[in-house]
């Protein structure tokens, strides 16, 4: 009977330690005095930022209102893995915003939020334009108005340039490439909005540039190309590298917009989050501002190359359907990071070779959840 105490009394001093390390750990992130709000945090792109910069010590509130399928699994599995704050809201409610905003004072925004389909903005384009553009406009206000210093990190699109008709292609086997032999498209190409999502886009992206002449906020503009990992919940119409493997792992039907041989380049959620820290801890100031970001022309691939790829990995043939080309589609994009390693040293560093390995472990692993976002 004793023993059988002094058992039970273990046990309790057990869950006492666990408790006192779990709210210590909370205290610390607390203390560091660095606080991070990212928008659409529960989304592919904000969850991994989320994870990332929790591990980093920083204070992280996700805002969010869940309305894309596995924005709740990704919020699950950030309570399981961090003590990450969440606030259910939609960017396109200024006022709750600007409260939210106002309470937190965060030293960054990392803003994810948006409507992230081209085809959607088609179907849509008011509530396109209402949470890319608006919803935009409500965190820069949000910012101004309650006089916070908050850095924003705003993530946009290649989708500004519209289809590229000026920089000329021609077929290298089961690829694209440039006529010119351009190593990719750097910044000073102009913007040419092909659809109401880059529309919406570009006018966010407009306008966080302006804020920051106009008003001193300080912001960094990411024209991001493809990116990819795990916790991306990929449909056919938006996050095609994430659908492709999800759809050829669990037998799902695809196709292909064109003739398969249009390229992208493919940058990894580890290398972007290392980006989103170095600008986060910057202090100096930032002229330029505009960054295009991707994996360069290192790591690009068509999506014939990614099938074959993918082919091998899983041992059987991939059944595709062609369909015709859809309105403003790029027959070749790549970034042209120099800027970014200019004036910040940065570059990608996981191949598409490893990073669609690691992408296609996270679907095996979640091959139930994933189905039921898709049922």
């Amino acid at each position: 009977m004793q023993l059988e105490k002094f058992i039970n009394a273990d046990e309790v001093v057990q869950k006492d330690l666990e408790f006192i390390c779990n709210n210590l750990e909370k205290e610390l992130h607390l203390m560091s005095g660095k606080n991070l709000l990212i928008t659409g945090g529960a989304g592919f792109i904000g969850s991994n930022a989320a994870h990332y910069f929790y591990q980093k010590k920083w204070q992280v509130y996700v805002f969010d209102n869940l309305s894309r399928k596995g924005t709740y699994f990704n919020i699950k599995w950030l309570k399981k893995e961090t003590n990450v704050r969440f606030i259910r809201g939609d960017i396109r409610k200024f006022n709750e915003l600007s409260k939210t905003l106002s309470n937190i004072n965060p030293n960054v925004i990392i803003h994810c939020a948006g409507q992230v389909a081209v085809t959607t903005s088609f179907l849509n384009p008011r509530e396109d334009f209402e949470i890319n553009a608006l919803g935009n406009l409500n965190v820069l206000e949000s910012i101004r108005v309650n006089k916070l210093k908050s850095t924003v990190i705003y993530t946009s699109t290649n989708k500004v340039y519209g289809n590229l008709d000026s920089n000329k292609v021609k077929i290298n086997k089961n690829r694209y490439v440039y006529k010119n032999n351009i190593r990719g498209i750097d910044e000073k190409n102009r913007t040419d909005f092909h659809s109401p999502y880059g529309c919406s886009k570009g006018a966010a992206d407009q306008y966080v540039r302006d804020y920051s002449r106009i008003y001193g906020i300080n912001s960094y503009v990411l024209r991001q190309s493809c990116i990819y990992g795990p916790n991306q919940f990929g449909i056919e119409d938006q996050g095609w590298l994430a659908w492709f493997v999800i759809a050829s792992i669990l037998e799902k039907k695809i196709t292909v917009f064109g003739n398969g041989k249009q390229v992208r380049d493919l940058l990894y959620i580890d290398d972007l989050n290392r980006l989103f820290e170095i600008l986060a801890n910057n202090k100096k100031i930032d002229i330029d501002r505009v960054y295009n970001v991707g994996g360069g022309y290192k790591f690009s691939l068509s999506i014939l190359e990614l099938l074959e790829f993918l082919e091998k990995k899983i041992g059987k043939k991939i059944k595709v359907n062609f369909s015709k080309w859809r309105a403003g589609d790029q027959k070749v994009y790549i970034s042209n990071n120099l800027r970014l390693k200019k004036n910040f040293g940065w570059e990608p560093l996981i191949s598409p070779k490893v990073g669609i390995k690691k992408l296609m472990s996270w679907v095996y692993n979640n091959k139930k959840l994933i189905s039921q976002t898709l049922a």
